[in-house]
């Protein structure tokens, strides 16, 4: 299957390339235009289209060009505190943007989209694991735009006969086993890229937002997902997409970690001190969240299989602490 992937270049783009290319049966090309992707990441395998998604004079040469029959988007803004800044720029980029793609698969007949969505939609958990059928009231504007474009495609899939998948995400976290992605991620807003970033001394210390909570330890737990076991899901996405129709999946391990269990981990893995300060809570942040993946497992045949603590924090650090070693000499 011709697939093009939107993000190509990115943390989680560049891994569902990896896993595209390695399931044999994809012909890949990467849009990015590097805003925050990496060339570094693009394998040789894959063709590459250089250019803003959000341009569709840009977009039809790629389609002319490239005759995708799937198409997976991973090309959004991210950060939930930013886009309640800046709100305008994420609907640029998450709504009109991505719109101008989906409306681009329509004129172009594509078989499968696959989108890039969030945990973020859900907002506070009404109940624990958070499955599909919870409550979806964003806190935030950016889990809005995810929100937002998950219904466009409901509508489509009715009146245009689109399929698509809507996977979920929780906190992606960890990288490539065999080192093979070395663009590190850009302004990485979860914990475990903090702490490692952390360890490797490119912050003085980490922040740990409460320790007060009715949790085991006081501290907040997530659901923390590995990204090559998300890049797996989207592979196995694009084949139920094409053969089964549309569907919505949360992308999590269904249990979580506290934020000091991750840190203590991460002390062992690293061999580093890293410095923590007990800080304020932060508005909006619930004490436990995690997700319910018997969906996943059901229509995609999908478990995590690397997303236990010491492999996340593991894989992280085999790639990050080589390249800051290499700056700071």
């Amino acid at each position: 299957m011709r697939t093009l992937v939107v993000g190509g270049a990115g943390y989680i783009g560049s891994h569902v390339v990896l896993a595209l290319l390695d399931a044999g049966p994809f012909h890949v090309a990467v849009l990015d235009d590097f805003s925050t992707g990496h060339r570094i990441n693009v394998p040789d395998m894959a063709e590459l289209f250089e250019g803003d998604f959000r341009d569709r004079t840009f977009l039809h040469q790629v389609f002319r060009a490239f005759r995708p029959q799937a198409v997976i988007h991973l090309a959004a803004l991210k950060a939930a505190g930013e886009s309640m800044n800046i709100p305008v720029t994420y609907a640029n980029h998450n709504l009109i943007g991505s719109l101008g793609l989906i409306h681009t698969c329509l004129e172009y007949g594509i078989e499968a989209f696959v989108f890039s969505s969030t945990a973020a939609v859900y907002g506070d958990p009404v109940y624990l694991p958070l499955d599909e059928d919870h409550p979806t009231k964003p806190i935030n504007f950016y889990g809005y735009t995810k929100l937002a474009i998950e219904e466009h495609l409901s509508w489509y899939s009715q009146l245009s006969g689109l399929s698509y998948a809507s996977l979920r995400y929780f906190n992606a976290a960890g990288y490539d086993a065999s080192g093979r992605v070395q663009g590190l991620e850009t302004d990485p807003r979860n914990l475990i890229p903090i702490v490692m970033e952390t360890a490797a001394g490119l912050r003085p210390s980490l922040s740990v937002f409460g320790d007060d909570y009715p949790t085991p330890d006081g501290t907040c737990v997530r659901d923390y997902i590995h990204v090559t076991d998300l890049a797996d899901a989207h592979v196995r996405a694009l084949e139920a997409v094409a053969k089964h129709g549309s569907l919505i999946c949360n992308l999590g391990t269904g249990s979580g970690f506290s934020v000091l269990e991750v840190l203590a981990s991460a002390r062992k893995v690293t061999s580093r001190p890293i410095p923590s300060v007990i800080s304020a809570r932060r508005p909006g942040d619930p004490p436990q969240l995690w997700a319910s993946n018997d969906r996943a497992t059901r229509l995609l045949g999908w478990k995590p299989q690397h997303s236990d603590l010491g492999t996340l924090l593991n894989t992280a650090w085999q790639v990050i602490r080589p390249q800051i070693l290499e700056e700071q000499t």
